[in-house]
């Protein structure tokens, strides 16, 4: 008879002491054990080891926690991370590329991580570059690759004014006007609307979603009264062009007097 599939749910308390005490070979063992289970890559990445970073990330916010075990949790789940992807199913080559930056933080290239992986194995053409990519690097690797779709992945405040920036640039050049950028992660979920003020076409709260939402969106496109960023900037511009007019009429009615 073939095993029961354990409800992934019922594996996170087993799994996370072993993590926050760094026991990788107990970890390990979850994961084997599920798998031998019946529980498959996709549902232990999206069900166990996502909200278990998420997780991880909320009780240091809330100082239960140390910096510590945070990095040891962070640094298992990644390795796990790994393995798991390799056991991911692949669809077949879709023609889509994306590309995918995140914060400069642990945790945040763990979900990036896992973006990508997913992305990936649903046929996408991937290029993960991680967190703490200069702004200019970042402008060059659109301009090279061209993808079909921009990724940014954060989970921590400090991360979203540059984002608001690379977008606003974005958009002032028009430069890849066919890519999308999808925000995704843990600061966009907390803070409703974020991801729309600061003029991206779409949001996921976590790379399953994105997946899905990129698959189910191709044509969204923020609109200019969506796109909050930058729009100071176009007032002033405006303004300072109304004034120009102004004053230049202003000195052809005092020419002509």
């Amino acid at each position: 008879m073939k095993p029961a599939i354990d409800p992934v749910a019922n594996l996170a308390e087993l799994y996370l002491e072993p993590l926050l005490a760094g026991e990788r070979d107990a970890c390990r063992k979850v994961i084997d054990n599920a798998i031998e289970r019946g529980n498959t890559a996709y549902s232990l990445l999206t069900k166990l080891v996502w909200p278990t970073m998420e997780l991880l990330q909320s009780l240091y916010r809330e100082d239960r926690i140390s910096i510590s075990s945070l990095n040891m949790a962070t640094r298992l789940n990644r390795t796990l991370t790994d393995q798991l992807c390799a056991r991911l199913e692949r669809k077949p080559d879709n023609g889509r590329k994306v590309l995918i930056f995140c914060g400069n933080d642990e945790p945040e290239e763990l979900g990036g991580q896992i973006c990508a992986d997913l992305f990936e194995s649903d046929g996408y053409s991937v290029r993960f570059a991680g967190g703490g990519v200069p702004e200019d690097e970042v402008l060059k690797l659109i301009g090279d690759l061209r993808p079909d779709l921009l990724v940014m992945f954060g989970t921590l405040p400090a991360g979203v004014p540059a984002v608001r920036k690379l977008i606003d640039y974005l958009r002032e050049v028009n430069s890849c006007p066919d890519m999308q950028v999808l925000c995704c992660g843990g600061i966009y979920k907390r803070a409703e609307g974020l991801a729309e003020e600061i003029g991206a076409d779409l949001f996921a709260s976590d790379a399953a979603e994105a997946v899905v939402v990129a698959n189910s969106n191709r044509e969204q496109r923020a609109t200019v009264d969506q796109q909050t960023v930058g729009r100071t900037r176009r007032i002033r511009k405006a303004a300072a062009r109304k004034q120009h007019h102004a004053s230049r009429a202003g000195e052809q009615i005092a020419e002509a007097v």
